[in-house]
């Protein structure tokens, strides 16, 4: 029987994949219980083109585990990514379900301008 980290990186691994026959920038999501971070990682998967943390200097002044936390990291890496000159992404959700802090820092990215 699996465990739930080997069967959470399986659903990563399969949705990855798919993400790279596309060719798309992906906007990926790690989280842990005190801290949810993002990337937008390039199509070829060699160079992280920005990038937001509840680590940041200017996100740590409240909670940092909780779906607030993960609404501010969607929106700073959404600001981050249009500076860049991303527009659309692909969100990998790293085998989380789209539930709570992954969910909420999906829709502040959308509302920051990225398209996915």
């Amino acid at each position: 029987m699996q465990d739930k980290k080997q069967s959470r990186l399986r659903r990563a691994r399969k949705t990855r994949m798919r993400m790279r026959e596309k060719g798309d920038t992906r906007l990926t999501v790690h989280r842990t219980p005190k801290h949810i971070y993002a990337q937008i990682i390039s199509a070829d998967g060699t160079t992280v083109l920005a990038q937001a943390s509840t680590l940041d200097e200017t996100l740590r002044g409240s909670g940092t585990g909780n779906i607030d936390a993960a609404a501010r990291v969607g929106a700073l890496v959404g600001e981050r990514g249009k500076a860049a000159g991303v527009t659309q992404v692909a969100f990998d959700r790293s085998g989380y379900k789209y539930h709570g802090r992954v969910k909420a820092l999906a829709e502040a990215a959308r509302e920051a301008g990225l398209e996915f």
